[in-house]
């Protein structure tokens, strides 16, 4: 009995990488995510959302070596990406478009997060882009169709700019970040890396006449019966006409991650 519950746990492994593949592509059919055409260079006229992000961070535990690895990664996701265009109707999807990080593709080992833990992997510091990108797309009138949030709270908040939860975390093939276009402009997609920053840019062929800001509210770090924290919170969208008038404000997504250090508390909390 032993060697055959081995055999079909062996067997689970072999074919859950096969079987994510094929549910991805399933997936990718059945939202008629194509293959969007790259543009002819040159951006759209009005510019939508742009943000840069550090490619380096003193962290403690952090290898080096681990964060170069990353650039190497970015690079070739980005220019995989670089120039995409977003015609109305059309859904853009990472992981279709970036493809699987290999070693005959040129990607090398990176950081990546495993259950909280800082690990080496194949393609590791893909979540650097996916953050990027979901951050702008928030800024624009696109619709993030799929997202999945981070599970862990992995560092304390260390200069951050944005609030906790406003990244997207992706893992090939199952993990994936996809964004639709509802509107009845042509968006282009702007992704590069410097020596410094992973920067990006949405574009598009006309003003879409709306300014966004995104905030969070009901922010909480809560123990749990274990001793460890759980940090909550809820990320909402205030939408402003170009008069500067609040138009709407609405939900965007609501986070909870089990946290990897002990948050600072006042005296006299628990």
């Amino acid at each position: 009995m032993g060697r055959a519950r081995d055999a079909v746990r062996h067997a689970r492994r072999v074919a859950s990488p096969a079987a994510s593949r094929l549910r991805r592509e399933l997936q990718w059919r059945r939202a008629r995510v194509g293959r969007l055409l790259v543009g002819d260079g040159r951006a759209q006229p009005c510019r939508v959302a742009e943000h840069a992000t550090p490619l380096f961070r003193p962290l403690a535990g952090l290898d080096e070596e681990l964060q170069r690895g990353k650039v190497v990664n970015l690079r070739l996701a980005a220019a995989r990406l670089d120039g995409l265009v977003l015609p109305p109707g059309a859904v853009f999807s990472f992981w279709r478009h970036v493809g699987r990080p290999s070693r005959s593709r040129g990607f090398v080992d990176g950081l990546v997060l495993d259950h909280g833990s800082l690990s080496a992997g194949v393609g590791g510091g893909m979540c650097q882009l996916t953050n990027l990108l979901y951050w702008m797309t928030l800024h624009t009138p696109l619709e993030v169709t799929e997202r999945w949030r981070h599970s862990y709270d992995v560092f304390p908040d260390a200069g951050r700019t944005q609030p906790f939860g406003s990244g997207a975390t992706c893992s090939w093939p199952t993990l994936d970040l996809q964004v639709s276009n509802p509107t009845a402009a042509t968006f282009r997609l702007e992704v590069g890396v410097t020596d410094t920053h992973l920067e990006g840019r949405w574009t598009s062929d006309r003003p879409v006449g709306l300014r966004y800001e995104v905030y969070e509210a009901a922010h909480v770090m809560e123990p749990t019966m274990t001793g460890a924290f759980v940090r909550r919170n809820v990320l909402r969208r205030r939408v402003f006409d170009l008069d500067g008038a609040q138009v709407a404000d609405e939900p965007v997504a609501e986070n909870h991650a089990l946290m990897r250090y002990r948050p600072f508390l006042p005296s006299g909390d628990a």
